[in-house]
């Protein structure tokens, strides 16, 4: 059984602009823990799952699942070739 948790934690940091050791920083966690986590090399705890939740603004649920998430390029796409907004 694969107990890993997937997250979207490096395309979030894209999205926002965030380096790993500005995150890192704000969360009180080593820069390396980052990358540890968007690898799925290391499962947070839940306190730590919340704090990068709401480091985002974000529902945690929207950075974290224990299914893999979509890929953008699955996502469907109008008649534009744009992503459909949800």
């Amino acid at each position: 059984m694969n107990e890993g948790v997937f997250n979207r934690i490096a395309l979030l940091r894209a999205e926002q602009g965030v380096s790993r050791r500005e995150l890192a920083d704000a969360l009180g966690v080593h820069y390396q823990t980052v990358g540890y986590l968007e690898r799925g090399e290391y499962n947070p705890s839940l306190h730590l799952a919340l704090r990068i939740a709401e480091f985002f603004g974000l529902p945690v649920e929207t950075v974290f699942s224990t299914r893999p998430f979509p890929r953008i390029s699955d996502a469907p796409r109008d008649e534009l070739g744009r992503a459909a907004s949800g």
